[in-house]
């Protein structure tokens, strides 16, 4: 690709290379996914409950970046596939709490495949992700701090 020096040349824009590899890269993902049931969204639902169940809506709101509108359905479907719960917190009755049911726990140890998966499709060296993914995290602090 060759590389312009007009600003406003496509080749030029953050905002374009990261949307295009980002379709790119999710469309990677659904191939591997399927066989589990999940879409790209759920998985990541899925890695955060992974993490730590139960966990409040907004919790997992703040953690992936989602609106509480966009989130919702997902948990909905994860519900109706029989992965996850949701209940009023006994903490809090005025909030939702997700919890992982035992086939969402045990889904876990099939999604292990998963990076390993991506990454082969992706025929790049663990190293370059990593860097990879730590310029993206640190774009998404300086993004967020600049708003």
């Amino acid at each position: 690709m060759t590389t312009s020096t007009d600003p406003l040349a496509l080749d030029r824009q953050v905002c374009f290379a990261l949307a295009a590899a980002s379709r790119s890269v999710i469309a990677l993902y659904r191939p591997v996914l399927e066989p589990l049931g999940l879409t790209h969204p759920q998985y990541l639902v899925m890695l955060a409950l992974w993490e730590r169940s139960p966990r409040r809506v907004g919790d997992l709101s703040d953690e992936l970046l989602l609106e509480p509108a966009t989130l919702s359905p997902l948990l909905r479907r994860l519900e109706t596939a029989g992965l996850v719960t949701r209940s009023k917190d006994p903490a809090d009755e005025r909030a939702l709490a997700v919890a992982l049911t035992d086939a969402g726990t045990a889904l876990r140890a099939k999604a292990l495949a998963v990076p390993g998966q991506v990454v082969e499709r992706l025929g790049m060296s663990i190293a370059d992700l990593e860097h990879a993914r730590d310029v993206l995290t640190g774009l998404l602090t300086a993004s967020r701090a600049a708003r």
